[in-house]
């Protein structure tokens, strides 16, 4: 996950836009400072990956599933690999490189645990259908989130509105690799369960105000501060 800090408009890990839509603070602090730490949930989805990711091809008559297959965004300046891309039969789809035939590309993210409403995996799958689109020529339409826990699939609809917010969250995250700038704590309902929390010290901000407005107070003798 930590890998080597990204250069200046290079092109950043796809993983960032979840990691951002997450929480920017703990995106920085991957990103730009180098830190990581696991928890349960970390681990588990760790595993599921290294599942999915042993380069391999399942395929049928009207069906080929690819997993672990780069892509790459020049648009959006991303790069990563997406878990598995479905090529599914359809005489009005696209001709892919090595393949007879035309297909639809559908990329399918697989994650741990139960299926749920949370912007960062779908933004993340939409990633890399950005990438795919951008390297293969072709429009997506749909995606798929798979939870492991369930063995369930939970459609994601690429609509214009997620497109915008996952363009958004790369522009952001490249503004936040050229200003080298760590954004400072919020604490949010979130933070229980960050594996960042420890490195992170939500509270600090709190209590950073919280320690400036007493000095004010005594300084001055206004106990309405």
């Amino acid at each position: 996950m930590c890998g080597e800090k990204p250069q200046d408009d290079e092109y950043i890990p796809l993983s960032f836009i979840a990691q951002y839509l997450y929480c920017p603070r703990r995106a920085a602090l991957i990103m730009l400072e180098q830190q990581w730490n696991d928890n349960i949930y970390t681990v588990e989805g760790a595993i599921q990956h290294d599942r999915v990711h042993d380069d391999r091809r399942e395929m049928r008559r009207d069906i080929i599933r690819l997993t672990s297959v780069p892509v790459i965004s020049t648009k959006l300046r991303l790069s990563g690999k997406s878990d598995c891309v479905e090529l599914i039969g359809d005489d009005s789809g696209i001709c892919i490189p090595g393949f007879s035939g035309k297909w639809c590309v559908v990329p399918v993210e697989y994650k741990h645990g139960v299926r749920r409403d949370e912007l960062e995996y779908e933004a993340q799958v939409c990633a890399q259908a950005i990438c795919l689109e951008e390297m293969w020529g072709c429009t997506i339409q749909e995606a798929f989130i798979f939870y492991a826990a369930e063995r369930r699939r939970k459609t994601v609809e690429l609509t214009v509105d997620l497109r915008y917010k996952t363009q958004d969250a790369a522009r952001k995250l490249q503004d936040m690799l050229r200003s080298g700038t760590t954004p400072a704590p919020v604490k949010t309902r979130r933070c229980k369960g960050c594996s960042m929390r420890d490195q992170c010290i939500p509270e600090l901000n709190r209590k950073t105000s919280v320690y400036i407005q007493n000095l004010v107070k005594a300084a001055t003798g206004d106990d309405d501060l």
